[in-house]
C-alpha cells in the first residue's frame, strides 16, 4: 500500500501527539496540506486508542489503522492470544475479520489463516499491517465471506465469527440472529465447510438465548479482562451431543483466574450459612456463567443466601475473585449504621439488598475510598447485613 500517511514526517507528526486532544488539533492549521488533516486527526487518535489495547501494533512502525470506532471494537491483544490457546490446526477462516487481531494470535496456532473482510479498505489496511508484523500465514480476501465459502471446495479445520451486532432496522442486537451474519440460519452451510465453529457473541447476551440458537455446542468461553467481561465464545462440533462445559476466565496483569464446570451436571446444593472469617466475591467471568453452586461445591465454601452468590468460610482458601477478612456483621439498622458507618468512608457492594449503591451513600452520607470494603447483602434468614470488611490483597 502506496499513501502519502506513511511519510516518515507525517509518521513522526502522528507518534508526536500521541494522547493529544483531537478538539485542539483540529483547530490548527494543517502542516501536511498534501494529505487529508482529518485522516490524520483519525491516525492519531485510533493509535492513542491501541497504545494500551494493541501495543504490538503500537510499537510497530508503519501501522496504518482505520476508524477509532473500528479499534474499540477489535479484540484486545490480551483476549485475543488467550482465544488462539482453545484452538489449533492447520487451517482456519475468519469470516468476520475486521481489524485482523485475532487473526494475528490465530497465524500462531495455524498453518494458514483466511481473513475475509467486506470492507476492501479494511482488509487492504490489514494485509498491509501484517507485512509490517511479519505475518506470512494469512490471505487477506476482500468480499463477502459468503461467497467465498460457497465457491470454495476447500474445507478448514475451524471457521471463526464475530458476527456485526449493528442491524440497520433494530440498532444495536444480541441475539444471534438479528446479528450479520445471520449464523443460526447458515450453520447448515458452515458445517458443509468444517466440522469446528468458534461464535463470539456480545458479552450481555444470556447463556440461554445462545443455546436455544445454536446447536453441537461443546464449549462455552467467558473471557474477562481485569473484572470485566469481554468476550463470549460459543464452540461447536458439528453433531456433538454431549455435555456442555463452561470455562470461565479472568485475564489480570499478574495471572488468569479460571474456573470450570460441566453445564447442568447433577451438583450438590450450597450449604447456606451466617457470615464466618472470610468473605469471597466471584469474578465478573463466574458471576456472568452463573454456576453459583459448582463454587461453592468446588471450593468447599458456605454461600450467605441463594441470591447473594457471596461466600464464606472459617479458613482461607485461594479464591478465584476478591477475598476480604470480615472485621464485624452489623444489622442494617439506623442504631448500628450510625455508630459504624454514618459520616465514613468505604468502598461499597451491594448484593441481593433493596437500596443501591448511590441511596446508601447519600442516606448516610458515606464518602467513596479508603480501606474499608462494606457489603450489604441478605443472610440466609433473609435478614438485612452489612458486612465491614478488610481486603486481603
Amino acid at each position: 500500500m502506496n499513501t502519502p500517511i506513511l511519510s516518515n514526517d507525517i509518521q513522526e507528526f502522528i507518534t508526536n501527539n500521541i494522547g493529544a486532544s483531537i478538539a485542539q488539533l483540529a483547530l490548527q492549521k494543517n502542516p501536511f496540506p498534501e494529505v487529508d488533516w482529518i485522516l490524520i486527526l483519525n491516525q492519531i487518535e485510533a493509535k492513542t486508542k491501541a497504545k494500551e489495547k494493541l501495543p504490538t501494533w503500537f510499537t510497530t512502525q508503519n501501522i496504518i489503522y482505520p476508524s477509532k470506532v473500528s479499534v474499540e471494537q477489535t479484540s484486545s491483544e490480551k483476549t485475543a492470544a488467550y482465544k488462539a490457546s482453545l484452538v489449533s490446526g492447520e487451517t482456519l477462516i475468519d469470516l468476520t475479520g475486521g481489524f485482523g487481531v485475532d487473526d494475528y494470535y490465530f497465524a500462531k496456532r495455524f498453518d494458514a489463516i483466511t481473513h475475509c473482510e467486506i470492507n476492501p479498505e479494511l482488509s487492504a489496511i490489514v494485509q498491509h499491517n501484517f507485512k509490517q508484523l511479519q505475518v506470512e500465514n494469512c490471505f487477506c480476501y476482500a468480499g463477502d465471506s459468503i461467497n467465498l465459502i460457497k465457491e470454495s471446495g476447500t474445507k478448514w479445520d475451524w471457521i471463526y465469527i464475530d458476527p456485526s451486532r449493528r442491524n440497520d432496522a433494530k440498532g444495536k442486537v444480541f441475539l444471534l440472529k438479528d446479528c450479520l451474519p445471520n449464523v443460526p440460519e447458515l450453520l447448515p452451510l458452515y458445517f458443509e465447510k468444517s466440522n469446528a465453529i468458534l461464535i463470539k457473541t456480545a458479552p450481555l447476551l444470556d447463556l440461554s438465548a445462545g443455546l436455544s440458537e445454536l446447536k453441537f455446542v461443546k464449549n462455552i468461553h467467558i473471557i474477562a479482562l481485569d473484572n470485566e467481561v469481554k468476550e463470549l465464545l460459543f464452540e461447536i462440533h458439528n453433531q456433538y451431543l454431549g455435555k456442555i462445559s463452561i470455562k470461565t476466565a479472568n485475564i489480570l496483569k499478574e495471572k488468569t483466574e479460571t474456573f470450570n464446570f460441566i453445564l447442568d451436571d447433577e451438583k450438590e446444593f450450597s450449604n447456606y450459612e451466617l457470615p464466618q472469617k472470610y468473605l469471597y466475591e466471584p469474578n465478573a467471568a463466574i458471576m456472568k456463567s452463573g454456576g453459583f453452586e459448582e463454587v461453592s461445591t468446588t471450593f468447599k465454601i458456605h454461600k450467605l443466601h441463594k441470591h447473594s452468590h457471596l461466600y464464606t468460610s472459617e479458613t482461607l482458601i485461594d479464591f478465584p475473585g476478591r477475598s476480604f477478612e470480615i472485621e464485624k456483621t452489623i444489622s442494617y439498622h439506623k442504631n448500628e449504621m450510625k455508630i459504624e458507618l454514618q459520616n465514613k468512608q468505604a468502598n461499597i457492594t451491594t448484593r441481593n439488598f433493596p437500596e443501591t449503591v448511590e441511596n446508601i451513600r447519600k442516606k448516610w452520607k458515606i464518602k467513596n475510598g479508603g480501606n474499608c470494603y462494606c457489603f450489604f447483602t441478605t443472610d440466609k434468614n433473609d435478614n438485612k447485613i452489612v458486612l465491614i470488611c478488610r481486603k486481603i490483597n
